[in-house]
């Protein structure tokens, strides 16, 4: 079957958190299973420890349904900050497998527990995929930072510089996108490492909005859609931004096809049932990311994408 004409050069398959739905999330487990089924995108999260080392994690603290301690213990609500820990106080815990019969469990009921696993510093995933071979791979590396709580995580000018000196050191600036739902790192990022393709993360419904058609708000640096004729992509284009990337709900044929004409791309995240999948890659995303990459790779080679070949590699 040929390719769909929207996707001729290939759909982006993100492995959100490295397939959370599989492994354990942001793992060198999870992304090394998704390195070994053939992905093009590791998504993953930042946080910064006390002694300033990026570590691959999806919250600013340790996470009560995933931490336990060397006691086998799971950490007690509502979690460590990783700023108050070093990273050795951090790899005292293991990640590995969910708390039994919380919400999270009942939401992932197939990932495979990995007791033992830690979490990992962002070098130490630059490591893995270098030993995987895949010369194509990419990172979609977000900023854990929220405006609302400045205590949680260094500041947007410290947060950008710590990355982008690591990404400098490991040679890796060519091989990454940087994204955050708080839009105060993203210029940063542009001014600073102009080669990077920074990604606006936005949300508009649910319980945790980070941008408004009718209001400003702390998340978006002040470039809100009150000021941009009520359009989030053309916000995003003000920014500077050359990726939207959309929670899937929030998307239809006129915004896409919006943020189209600007000359962005558009990643929805996260989708993770078949039939949203057709849709929207029927809707000419450029991308989508997955707590199913295994998922998305069988739905995507149905409506004749080109996959990216697997790479296997261990943790």
């Amino acid at each position: 079957m040929p390719a769909v004409e929207a996707h001729s050069i290939g759909l982006d398959i993100e492995a959100h958190r490295g397939g959370r739905a599989l492994r354990p999330e942001n793992t060198l487990a999870s992304f090394a299973n998704a390195l070994s089924m053939g992905v093009n995108t590791l998504e993953l999260d930042m946080g910064v420890t006390r002694d300033n080392v990026i570590v691959v994690t999806h919250d600013r603290w340790l996470n009560p349904d995933l931490a336990r301690g060397p006691d086998g213990a799971y950490v007690a609500p509502p979690g460590i900050p990783f700023v108050s820990l070093t990273l050795a106080e951090v790899k005292q815990y293991d990640v590995g497998r969910i708390r039994p019969s919380s919400a999270y469990a009942a939401q992932f009921p197939d990932q495979v527990s990995i007791p033992g696993t830690r979490i990992p510093t962002l070098a130490e995933v630059i490591a893995l995929v270098r030993r995987s071979g895949d010369p194509h791979v990419r990172l979609n590396i977000e900023t854990k930072i929220d405006p609302n709580h400045p205590d949680q995580a260094p500041n947007p000018q410290q947060f950008v510089s710590l990355v982008l000196e690591l990404l400098r050191r490991q040679h890796f600036r060519d091989r990454v996108m940087i994204q955050s739902f708080d839009w105060r790192t993203l210029p940063l990022v542009q001014r600073q490492a102009p080669e990077i393709p920074t990604v606006y993360l936005t949300q508009q419904q649910g319980p945790a909005p980070n941008i408004y058609l009718d209001e400003p708000s702390a998340w978006t640096a002040g470039f809100d859609p009150t000021t941009h004729g009520g359009s989030v992509p053309s916000s995003v284009k003000a920014a500077g931004g050359a990726i939207w990337s959309p929670f899937f709900r929030d998307v239809d044929a006129r915004s896409i096809e919006e943020a189209h004409r600007l000359g962005l791309k558009v990643v929805v995240w996260t989708v993770n049932q078949p039939e949203d999948m057709v849709h929207m890659i029927d809707r000419r995303v450029d991308g989508i990311i997955s707590d199913r990459p295994d998922l998305l790779r069988s739905v995507a080679a149905c409506k004749g994408v080109s996959l990216p070949r697997p790479y296997p590699v261990t943790p």
